[in-house]
């Protein structure tokens, strides 16, 4: 083989690896902006009627499955700290990929990693509370796939936790991405909803929400994060130019859809916020 192919291979083979952590960084990037919005939305939105005891505002979001239920003290107050646990997911999770942070300050790294573990065990117990003892579920379906992620996200925290405590750091880093969008399944449900809409209008969706799209969202929104990451993972380690590219490409593509979503999602949020506009 001559010097000038296996130079022409050394440059497309850097080209490819450039494109797929390019690729990689704008969907975090993305991913972030609007994490932190809906952060902003948590904040603004349930903070406030939290504090002071008023539920009834919750009302305001329409879409909502058993926010405020007249009279349910304890069931209003485990669906405040449920959301309110959420905040601190979107928050926390996007710090704990900052590359930055965990080679600069490994400190916060370390703390804010042990937050975010507990924060998302303490979501999925909320979760499972909330479907299957308060019955905010549209049907058993939507319920099995609210607890498969519950499940999961238990999991992951677990052996996350686990490879940290062992220092297997490589390991470590698997499980915590894997627990980042496990734990996020919710937000990916919203923005994925967003998308469908804007994509699609209403096809699928069904009166009461048990259309077939929400039959299989319900499960593909933590589910093909998960299969993306792990075809990322396997295009980053083993495929050739092509197969990097191809999964850049994707990426790209699934950055712009998530995009749409979270705009659309942006501004159902900003317009059920209270005050004046």
């Amino acid at each position: 083989m001559s010097t000038a192919v296996v130079t022409n291979e050394l440059r497309l083979n850097s080209i490819a690896d450039t494109a797929l952590e390019t690729a990689a960084g704008l969907w975090f990037l993305v991913a972030v902006i609007g994490q932190w919005a809906f952060l902003y939305y948590i904040v603004a939105f349930y903070g406030a009627s939290t504090v002071t005891g008023n539920f009834q505002a919750w009302t305001r979001n329409i879409f909502l499955l058993k926010g405020y239920v007249a009279g349910d003290t304890a069931g209003n107050l485990a669906f405040a700290a449920h959301v309110l646990l959420a905040a601190i997911i979107a928050f926390g999770g996007a710090i704990q990929l900052i590359p930055q942070i965990r080679t600069r300050a490994i400190s916060i790294h370390r703390w804010n990693g042990r937050l975010f573990v507990l924060t998302a065990l303490g979501g999925s117990v909320s979760g499972l509370y909330m479907v299957w003892v308060r019955g905010a579920r549209i049907n058993l379906m939507s319920a099995v796939g609210v607890s498969l992620n519950a499940v999961l996200i238990i999991l992951f925290a677990g052996l996350a936790w686990r490879s940290a405590l062992r220092r297997e750091i490589p390991t470590h880093r698997l499980w915590a991405l894997r627990l980042y969008l496990v734990a996020n399944g919710q937000w990916f449900i919203r923005i994925g909803f967003m998308a469908w809409v804007l994509s699609r209008r209403l096809v699928g969706i069904g009166e009461s929400f048990d259309g077939p799209f929400f039959l299989f969202w319900g499960f593909g929104s933590y589910l093909l994060p998960l299969a993306v990451l792990e075809l990322y993972l396997l295009a980053q380690e083993s495929a050739g130019p092509r197969g990097r590219f191809a999964m850049a490409g994707g990426l790209v593509a699934l950055t712009l859809l998530m995009g749409v979503g979270i705009v659309g999602f942006s501004t159902f949020m900003w317009n059920i916020l209270p005050g004046p506009r």
